[in-house]
């Protein structure tokens, strides 16, 4: 048996599957074997598997046995393996170390690098892998390597003719499933002369 995945937050008592012997007479269901963690029951006379208690991610996948008895003679047994698998939930979104950094960038300088930025994510996978983005980039003056997370100035800034200080709102957003999540910084980028 290889039942759909089951979400890690399934409270429990979450029905997995329902397992059935073709034997001539009445059979008695246990779990065998591999449950080690005792997450799941089985019903001794439907078969049917559920859930014991809230399933850890990394204790996952767990294959186990079920064996089903003759009721009349315990000599008499056959069994199959249930594979069972966990999916990651995105539980988190991605945090900044901080939510305000202030940067400070000469004037007349060509396109440059201002500063890494670099969230975390608790989740694993997907749903903790992180791509970089600019909610408001001032026009074109800035941009942000979706990857490294660098954010750079794009053009030539001049104390004198232009606003001497900006306010960048950096994202992070992670591929997480069913919604991806998002966590925001803020750049205040102070011109200097």
């Amino acid at each position: 048996y290889h039942p759909a995945p089951v979400s890690e937050r399934a409270p429990p008592g979450t029905l997995l599957l329902q397992a059935s012997a073709s034997y001539s007479g009445p059979v008695s269901y246990t779990i065998a074997s591999g449950d080690d963690k005792g997450y799941f029951t089985i019903h001794s006379s439907s078969g049917i598997i559920k859930t014991t208690k809230n399933l850890k991610l990394e204790d996952f996948p767990v294959t186990f046995m079920v064996r089903a008895t003759d009721s009349s003679d315990a000599a008499i047994y056959n069994e199959a393996e249930v594979k069972v698998e966990v999916i990651d939930e995105n539980d988190f979104p991605p945090v900044f170390p901080s939510s305000l950094l202030e940067e400070t960038l000469a004037e007349n300088l060509p396109a440059t690098q201002i500063v890494q930025l670099k969230a975390q994510d608790k989740d694993t996978g997907s749903n903790g892998f992180l791509t970089y983005g600019i909610l408001n980039g001032h026009g074109l003056k800035f941009r942000i390597n979706e990857t490294t997370g660098i954010l750079y100035s794009n053009t030539i800034f001049d104390y004198e003719e232009d606003p001497t200080e900006y306010q960048v709102v950096v994202y992070a957003e992670d591929d997480g499933i069913p919604e991806k999540k998002r966590g925001y910084c803020t750049v205040v980028i102070k011109i200097t002369d």
